[in-house]
């Protein structure tokens, strides 16, 4: 609770937090607006592989032209302006650098940039939750090794559900259930990047006009996103992915404690400690009264009768026995939020939220029938979708995770809606981001 402070105290003595961006997307673009507002923050740098686009993206967030000016990462220490580059590599080597935040969505690279950060001793925000559930459990521990902080971004879901989860545990709450609520029917599967905008209201060419990508919104739709983000809440907070996968029940916040409570209570949990993603709508399409769409949230258990009469007392919503209790947080501001993250790592060396043990996969699953020679397109495609998996039996059956799941050929057909293998796909032992996935699933076995 005291951030801010540390941060202004940092200005005051002319050394602001130094962070480098990679990816300068919506995410990223969020982040910069707030960074960019607060003294004791210094955007060194922001690599892109478009830096004409990261430079519209900051006259349309409000950055006057000449806080980008930074001719090199030197400049740009020694001025306190902004460096803008292609160069991912040249940021994360910059002197003075602290933190380097990846926000660029694709695992490989996610992966390639945490490496290179841990070898030059920056800590690490990734953003990029594809390139945790990916692999990390061992970034994190090479991170930990290095006296460095790899952390879960801020705004982001996973990272405000460990938070949640956290708040229980060091209050002496048991969590039974966490996670997040979003959009869901069981057919939104299937979806395409044909078919997604008509999900979401929109045409295509509207859709087109606001610089929207219909494969990553369509990987919200299809059950990918969910999918990743509470295998990274799992992996993050000792949690365990359901047997059969992710329900999606639909549920609002005044039903939580009712809805994400165990079978023999009534509700609809096989075991306790677990994740889940509620659904805001019914499944004839009805909206959920007061759904939790864009939220998180973290049901607990009195576990004793003192603390029963307590949550009455203090007007805590339970379920009918008064044991099950929930909090949440109705929004989640994404990028607006990513300097919590930042300053946490460097101002306390602590992460806010971090992969600890390898606990829950994000599986590719066919979406059609695929044959022997077609090439996967990945998250949010037309082959794939992702689903939730215990890391045992994802390992137990050689399961292709979705963050692999692109650019392969298949060397075997896979039915529709069963889940891809390493030996489905004729998979490059050379690439680096398989080889460090390899040796996570190794290492944490």
């Amino acid at each position: 609770m005291n951030l801010d402070a540390l941060l202004r105290a940092r200005a005051a003595d002319g050394r602001p937090v130094r962070v480098g961006l990679i990816g300068a997307g919506k995410f990223g673009a969020m982040f910069l607006s707030q960074a960019g507002r607060h003294p004791g923050f210094h955007v060194q740098a922001i690599a892109d592989l478009s830096p004409d686009r990261v430079r519209g993206t900051l006259e349309r967030i409000g950055w006057d032209a000449s806080r980008a000016a930074a001719r090199d990462a030197a400049d740009a220490l020694a001025s306190g302006a902004t460096w803008v580059t292609d160069d991912s590599d040249a940021l994360i080597r910059a002197d003075g650098l602290e933190v380097v935040v990846d926000a660029t969505g694709s695992p490989a690279a996610g992966v390639r940039h945490a490496l290179a950060a841990i070898e030059a001793g920056r800590h690490i925000v990734m953003v990029n939750v594809e390139a945790d559930v990916l692999a990390g459990p061992l970034l994190a521990k090479k991170a930990r090794d290095a006296g460095l902080v790899y952390s879960m971004a801020y705004g982001d879901q996973p990272a405000l559900i460990a938070e949640i989860v956290d708040w229980a545990r060091a209050s002496g709450l048991e969590v039974v259930c966490a996670g997040k609520g979003t959009k869901y029917l069981p057919a939104y599967h299937k979806v395409t990047p044909d078919d997604v905008w008509t999900h979401y209201g929109l045409t295509p060419e509207q859709a087109a006009a606001g610089g929207m990508n219909p494969q990553m919104f369509n990987s919200f739709l299809d059950g990918t996103k969910s999918a990743i983000e509470m295998a990274a809440v799992a992996n993050a907070c000792g949690l365990t992915p359901p047997a059969d996968g992710l329900a999606f029940p639909p549920c609002g916040v005044d039903d939580l404690p009712h809805v994400l409570r165990p079978e023999a209570a009534g509700g609809l949990l096989k075991e306790k400690g677990t994740v889940e993603v509620v659904s805001s709508l019914e499944r004839d399409g009805r909206p959920v009264f007061r759904d939790l769409r864009w939220g998180v949230y973290a049901v607990f258990e009195a576990g004793s009768d003192y603390v029963r009469r307590c949550f009455a007392e203090y007007g805590l919503h339970t379920d009918s026995t008064g044991d099950y209790a929930a909090v949440y947080k109705p929004y989640h501001l994404i990028g607006l939020e990513l300097g919590i993250s930042v300053a946490s790592a460097a101002l306390r060396g602590e992460p806010t939220g971090t992969s600890a043990a390898w606990r829950g996969d994000a599986v590719a699953v066919a979406k059609r029938p695929l044959k022997v020679g077609e090439t996967l397109d990945g998250e949010g495609g037309y082959t794939v979708f992702g689903t939730l998996m215990r890391a045992a039996d994802s390992r137990r059956i050689g399961a292709l995770p979705i963050g692999l799941a692109h650019g392969l050929t298949l060397t075997r057909e896979v039915a529709e809606g069963a889940p891809l293998t390493y030996a489905d796909v004729a998979v490059d032992a050379a690439d680096p981001a398989y080889q460090i996935r390899r040796a996570m699933e190794q290492a944490f076995a």
